[in-house]
């Protein structure tokens, strides 16, 4: 008899695992139809583009000033400074207000809030064009800083609207890749604009923000009709369309539900742990990320390059962190995959940093300098949308994403304020171990992440197959557990 119960119980838990890879399976298949791809394409269409290129405005508004290097350093603190400070209001202000601000959520939704914020940002660039003095500048990169802050966090979010989980990755890599494409393109616009120089009485970098500026505008304008509303009232969608994609995203996780805003959802994400880890770990790259892009051309001048001749030597580099990021994410797609990945992009980019420390000859260290821009990119492009995907109920996750780049910036303004002139000497040795020191934090912060969530998802596993437990499937209980539901499964 003891046999036989024991044969029975092994049945009934095959049984029970086998039901919970049957459901996985059914949802998956669910939401895989061709007419799912065919939707998915046409938002691709929609957000993709557009979305991209008002990032990579951001990235090209914020080329080199050619300020002396004490004013450079100060400018660009201030710059994120201010995203600092923004970063989080804005997601909370657009994404999760309260119910007394109902009217002007329905003005200031995604269609109009993007837009606008690329609009003044692009208005505060010409500016910066056509101020005369120092303190001036100052206050107009504190400006830019200010109304750029909201750009990223918001299109994370909206991202997390329209695609389900495992969809996104990909969207956020694509999108941040246009801060790369910024790099290549920026510095062959900084040295055919810059040939303007003394032109209407301007310097060249003056022109190189007017011009910029301009172009922001105009495609600003655009964007007001091509930037989608939330998902559950978009009008490029049909209504069959317009269903389906709420089914999939109700399949998938929250975001086809309206969530109402609670203060108690922006408390869970300041207490949760992996909400501070997914910033930490940014914190770490943010540094590496934005030293190397803002100085990467006084770098290659300091290798022996002459000024105009490192304008150019920027776009390789960016080029193949472009590349990179493609070719890493589809591998983290593939493999389902994500901490690993950030893991071998920061040892690539820790090897880049020693290569450019320790070899003698300019053309070795300039491929120290492919290597660091490679991984850094890379990197990034992978933990920016970890907190999207893992992070559930809609408030919770808005102000995780935001939290993730708020302190992210932090670490910026520690790169941009320790590549200054007076640790300039010997190539900039004394920053280049700093940012190595930075990644080797955001390494432990990874590992932590891929264990801890590796070993939270088989603990439910486990429960789920011992009956243990119950699993709560109402819309408030889910909305209520968010990713603590027994359910859910983090990406790792």
């Amino acid at each position: 008899m003891l046999e036989i119960s024991q044969h029975e119980k092994e049945k009934e838990e095959g049984r029970v695992a086998s039901e919970i890879s049957a459901a996985h399976s059914a949802r998956d298949s669910d939401t895989d139809t061709v007419q799912d791809a065919h939707l998915v394409r046409k938002i691709d269409l929609r957000l993709l583009p557009i979305l991209t290129l008002l990032y990579l405005l951001s990235f090209l508004d914020r080329s080199d000033l050619k300020l002396s290097a004490p004013a450079y350093n100060t400018s660009l603190a201030l710059y994120f400074v201010a995203y600092v400070i923004f970063e989080v209001p804005s997601n909370v202000f657009i994404f999760s207000l309260p119910r007394f601000m109902k009217l002007i959520l329905k003005r200031f939704d995604p269609r109009l809030w993007l837009p606008t914020l690329t609009l003044v940002w692009g208005i505060v660039t010409v500016c910066q064009g056509l101020v005369t003095n120092q303190a001036g500048l100052f206050g107009i990169r504190f400006l830019l800083g200010a109304t750029e802050a909201g750009l990223f966090p918001g299109v994370i979010y909206l991202f997390s609207v329209y695609y389900l989980r495992r969809e996104r990755r990909a969207r956020v890599a694509i999108f941040f890749g246009g801060a790369a494409l910024a790099g290549a393109f920026g510095g062959i616009l900084a040295f055919a604009i810059g040939k303007m120089e003394g032109i209407g009485g301007r310097r060249g970098w003056q022109w190189i923000f007017i011009l910029e500026g301009l172009l922001t505008i105009l495609i600003s304008l655009s964007a007001y009709f091509i930037v989608p509303s939330w998902s559950y009232k978009a009008k490029f969608l049909t209504e069959p369309e317009k269903e389906r994609l709420l089914f999939r995203l109700d399949s998938d996780t929250d975001p086809a539900h309206k969530e109402r805003f609670q203060w108690a959802h922006v408390k869970q994400a300041f207490t949760d742990h992996l909400v501070w880890s997914y910033a930490l770990l940014f914190h770490g790259y943010a540094f590496a990320l934005y030293s190397l892009s803002l100085f990467m051309p006084t770098i290659i001048t300091e290798l022996g390059f002459q000024s105009w001749q490192a304008q150019l030597l920027t776009v390789p580099p960016n080029t193949l962190a472009a590349l990179s990021i493609s070719l890493t994410v589809w591998l983290s797609i593939r493999y389902d995959r994500r901490a690993v990945f950030i893991i071998i992009a920061a040892a690539v980019a820790i090897i880049g940093y020693i290569v450019l420390l320790t070899a003698s000859k300019p053309g070795a260290q300039y491929v120290g300098v492919h290597l660091a821009a490679a991984g850094i990119y890379t990197g990034n492009a992978l933990l920016l949308s970890w907190p999207g995907e893992n992070v559930a109920g809609q408030t919770k996750r808005a102000v995780a994403v935001a939290m993730q780049i708020t302190f992210g910036d932090i670490g910026a303004i520690a790169g941009v304020l320790i590549y200054r002139p007076n640790l300039a000497g010997h190539e900039y040795r004394k920053p280049h171990i700093i940012a190595i020191g930075y990644l080797l934090f955001s390494i432990m912060v990874a590992s932590h992440l891929r264990f801890w969530l590796a070993r939270e998802n088989r603990r439910r596993d486990a429960l789920l197959s011992s009956k243990t437990t119950t699993s709560p499937e109402s819309i408030h209980e889910r909305q209520r557990l968010g990713d603590h539901h027994i359910l859910y499964r983090y990406v790792y």
